[in-house]
């Protein structure tokens, strides 16, 4: 068994945002002694479960839903599985997103490292992508696309 300042520590969470979580219902099943929160590995692994969702941008609404749908057992596997399949698909996307923004970072890089050597930037505005290094071209060709 855990202490709530023991898995504060663990997760690097404030203690109000796993009281908010127990308030929200999202560990149905946790034991007190005394009134004290108790958790055990359920609530643990509940909450790496819990994070990462939240993490990966779901509502607390909708993590609510699943730890539901959990209680409910095998019956709600497949509405489990379509609510993972549907956040796999958003967090694909996102990193999608996020690889144009650090492609376009790493074109900038580059063009800044190649202005200060120059001095300007004339050059470089004169610069046709085909005239890039490879690496630099993919980059900008990517930070690009629609």
């Amino acid at each position: 068994m855990y202490s709530i300042g023991k898995v504060s520590e663990m997760f690097q969470l404030p203690i109000s945002t796993l009281r908010y979580y127990d308030k929200e219902g999202l560990f149905p099943q946790m034991k007190r002694a005394s009134g004290i929160r108790q958790f055990d590995e359920r609530e643990i692994e509940a909450l790496r479960v819990i994070e990462c969702l939240k993490k990966s941008g779901m509502e607390i609404k909708d993590i609510k839903q699943f730890m539901e749908w959990c209680s409910e057992g095998s019956s709600t596997y497949a509405q489990r599985r379509d609510l993972f399949l549907k956040q796999k698909e958003a967090v694909e996307q996102e990193i999608h997103r996020m690889e144009k923004v650090l492609d376009m970072i790493r074109f900038k890089c580059w063009y800044y490292e190649e202005a200060i050597k120059d001095g300007n930037e004339d050059r470089l505005h004169e610069m046709t992508p085909e005239q890039m290094p490879e690496e630099i071209r993919d980059a900008y060709y990517h930070a690009h696309e629609e």
